[in-house]
C-alpha cells in the first residue's frame, strides 16, 4: 500500500467521508486552475484528482471533454500536468491522484511515467481505458515507485471481474455509479446502496463513488453507504466562465465546502454510539 492507501485508510479509520474534487489540469486557465486547487484546500479536502487533458477521453462526458479540449488548446501537456501536481503537493500539501488515458503513458513508457509521477509527488493514478487484466506491467512500475493504481468498477461488473479488481486494486476502489460517461448520471439511481454493498462484500479497500455526484443531496447519499465521493463535472461547470485565480478559488471553496458539509453530516448519522462508522 502506497501513500494514497495510507491516507484513505486513515480517513476511514477517522470516520471521515471525504469529497474528492476533480479538476482538469489547465482549465479554465492556468491561473484559475491553481485557484481552484487553492479552493480545494480551503474547503478542507486532503485529496484531489487532477485530470490530464487528452484528445479522446472516452470515459468522460461532455463537460470534461470540453474542459480537456480547452486546456489542450491553451497548451496543457502531460509534462505540465505533472508540474501542476507537483505544485499542488508542494505548495498546498494535497495528496494528488492523477487521472489520465493510456496513450500518453505508453508514449512515455511505464517505468519512465511511474518515475515522473513519483518525482512529482503523485500518490495514485487512474487509467480508465486500461483493463484490469492488462495492467500488470504498469501496476508493477507504479508499485516500485510507491504510486497506487486505482481500479474502476461499474454496476455491470460481474462477480468474477469484481474479484479480479479486489485482488489487484490499491489506494481505493473507484465505483463508477452509472453505466454511462461522467457527468450524466444521478448516483446510480435506486440501486446505489445495493451496488456499494455488493462491492464492499468483495473488497476491503475504501470505496469512492463518482460519475454522477454533483449536489449536496447526492453527496450525502453517497456518504451514508460509501467511503467518499468524487465530484468532477459539477465543479467544472462552476469554473467554466472564470478566468482568474481569486474567483476560481472562491467558487471552488464554496461549492466543495457545501458538499463536504453534507457528507460530514450524513456520515455522522451512520456512526454507532462508539463513534465508529457502520461500514469502516
Amino acid at each position: 500500500m502506497g501513500r494514497l492507501g495510507d491516507l484513505t485508510a486513515a480517513l476511514r479509520a477517522e470516520g471521515a467521508r471525504p469529497v474528492v474534487p476533480f479538476v482538469t489540469a489547465g482549465f479554465p486557465t492556468d491561473d484559475a486552475c491553481r485557484g481552484a486547487l487553492r479552493g480545494v484546500k480551503d474547503a478542507g479536502c486532503r485529496l484531489v484528482e487532477i485530470g490530464v487533458p487528452f484528445s479522446d477521453p472516452v470515459a468522460d462526458g461532455p463537460v470534461i471533454q470540453a474542459a480537456s479540449q480547452r486546456a489542450l488548446v491553451q497548451g496543457m501537456t502531460p509534462a505540465r500536468s505533472l508540474e501542476l501536481a507537483a505544485w499542488a503537493r508542494r505548495e498546498l500539501d494535497l495528496t494528488v491522484v492523477l487521472m489520465g488515458y493510456l496513450n500518453p503513458v505508453l508514449r512515455m513508457g511505464s517505468e519512465r511515467f511511474a518515475a515522473a509521477c513519483a518525482t512529482a509527488g503523485v500518490a495514485g493514478l487512474i487509467v480508465p481505458d486500461l483493463p484490469v487484466d492488462e495492467a500488470a506491467g504498469l501496476r508493477a512500475s507504479l508499485h516500485a515507485a510507491g504510486v497506487d493504481l486505482v481500479s474502476l468498477v461499474a454496476p455491470t461488473t460481474d462477480a468474477a471481474r469484481l474479484q479480479l479488481h479486489a485482488a489487484h486494486a490499491s489506494g481505493f476502489l473507484y465505483l463508477v455509479s452509472t453505466t454511462g460517461v461522467t457527468g450524466t448520471g444521478a448516483g446510480a439511481g435506486d440501486g446505489l446502496e445495493a451496488y456499494v454493498a455488493r462491492v464492499r462484500a468483495a473488497c476491503t479497500l475504501p470505496l469512492y463513488v463518482g460519475f454522477g455526484v454533483g449536489t449536496a443531496a447526492q453527496a450525502a447519499r453517497v456518504a451514508r453507504c460509501a467511503d467518499g465521493a468524487i465530484v468532477g463535472s459539477a465543479l467544472l461547470r462552476k469554473l467554466e466562465h472564470i478566468a482568474d485565480e481569486p474567483a476560481a478559488r472562491a467558487a471552488t471553496s464554496s461549492f466543495i465546502g457545501e458538499l463536504a458539509g453534507a457528507m460530514a453530516a450524513a456520515g455522522d448519522g451512520t456512526r454507532d454510539a462508539s463513534g465508529k462508522g457502520d461500514h469502516s
